[in-house]
């Protein structure tokens, strides 16, 4: 039993003049020996983030990474997040036929995913704007903005009152929850 102990269950008072003033509690466990410094967590986290920002963002590479892997695994993930929007978007993946691949990494290759959804809808109005959006995903796209409000920034919600959108010569119509394709694009 330490001496504080002894005193407190004695009844003596701790603060009194010649009392043994109770021990400090450890701060926390001992350093090990070869431990690393407290900030190489901070300093791993940054060098993972710098990574990922050269995988998936177009980042600089950081130093000690050889390009040609990394490129490698770069290459990987954009044809993997293409297969990924071609599962939302079928029928903007036909319309672009062999050339969706190429097409999709030219546009994803400096932006991070914004989830596959709003990249098929992000690179389906990109087509649109420069003339490029295929029939097939033009009827896709107004399908999906008759149903769907989508401003570019935030999760596409439902729309619940009536509503009509176009997409190069496509016209679509929702009414009632139901989405009816009223002129199809020309093929």
């Amino acid at each position: 039993m330490t001496r504080a102990r002894r005193d407190r269950a004695a009844g003596a008072d701790p603060a009194a003049p010649g009392a043994t003033p109770p021990a400090a509690p450890p701060a926390g466990p001992p350093p090990s020996p070869g431990a690393a410094p407290a900030d190489s967590g901070e300093r791993l986290a940054a060098r993972q983030a710098q990574l990922v920002a050269a995988l998936v963002a177009g980042g600089p590479l950081p130093p000690g990474f050889a390009p040609g892997p990394v490129a490698a695994a770069r290459r990987a993930l954009l044809h993997k997040r293409a297969g990924d929007v071609a599962r939302h978007w079928p029928l903007l993946a036909a319309g672009l036929g062999a050339g969706w691949s190429a097409t999709f990494a030219e546009w994803a290759a400096g932006r991070p995913t914004n989830g596959s959804l709003r990249d098929g809808w992000d690179l389906a109005r990109e087509l649109r704007d420069h003339g490029r959006l295929p029939a097939l995903g033009a009827e896709e796209l107004a399908s999906r903005e008759a149903a769907t409000r989508y401003d570019g920034r935030t999760t596409p919600r439902p729309r619940r009152l009536p509503a009509v959108a176009r997409a190069g010569d496509a016209v679509a119509v929702q009414l009632a929850g139901r989405v009816r394709l009223l002129r199809p694009a020309h093929r």
